[in-house]
């Protein structure tokens, strides 16, 4: 199971995460979230991990110029789509970036995935629907809903997980990868390594093949 650590902010909370074995890190490239990276800090940090870890660039309705601008500044591999994008941008920012696309949708009824099923990104990011946030609210959804998904294009599951719940919401998902910021942080953009420690601990590995 890969784990993809959201809000990197500063270099040791990043270098904290690739040793303990995430898939990739997610710099938040909007103002307005409380977790927005420095594009300078965001770039050394990619440039020093790039071997690592999968460096992701986090949007919420940014041009399509300021996408590729960052994608190329930073290395990108992946992007991550967090506001009201639809699939023709989604399209385009895949051509103009050679990046792997992830389209994040806010989940509140099965109705959510019939529309995520649009967009024909590498990943579809499930989050928490929640009146006027586009992400990182702390908030977990019915993840009972997710048998109503048809899963052509691998899922990543957010939204509320912790150390406490991921292994729950993985065997009711079962996602490509999980996504989580706030439940490995003391305060937002900055994270906790004993909740990060115990959040990688936490995720179920999959059981060595008997010989």
């Amino acid at each position: 199971m890969r784990v993809k650590i959201c809000g990197i902010t500063r270099p040791e909370d990043a270098e904290l995460a690739a040793e303990l074995g995430a898939w990739a890190i997610g710099f938040i490239l909007w103002s307005g979230s409380k977790r927005a990276a420095d594009p300078a800090v965001a770039a050394g940090i990619a440039a020093a991990l790039r071997r690592r870890v999968e460096p992701v660039g986090v949007f919420v309705n940014a041009s399509l110029d300021a996408v590729a601008h960052a994608a190329d500044a930073l290395h990108l591999t992946h992007v991550q789509l967090h506001g009201d994008e639809g699939p023709a941008f989604c399209a385009e920012v895949a051509r103009r970036t050679g990046a792997k696309v992830i389209k994040a949708a806010r989940i509140a009824d099965a109705s959510d995935f019939r529309e995520l099923e649009r967009f024909h990104t590498d990943f579809h990011l499930l989050d928490t629907a929640q009146r006027g946030a586009y992400g990182g609210t702390g908030a977990t959804w019915d993840w009972a809903i997710a048998a109503r998904r048809r899963r052509r294009v691998p899922a990543i599951l957010s939204g509320g997980l912790t150390a406490e719940n991921v292994a729950a919401g993985i065997a009711a998902v079962e996602p490509y990868a999980v996504d989580v910021a706030s439940g490995v942080e003391s305060a937002p953009g900055i994270k906790d390594p004993d909740k990060l420690a115990a959040f990688m601990a936490a995720v179920p590995q999959p059981l060595e093949a008997s010989s």
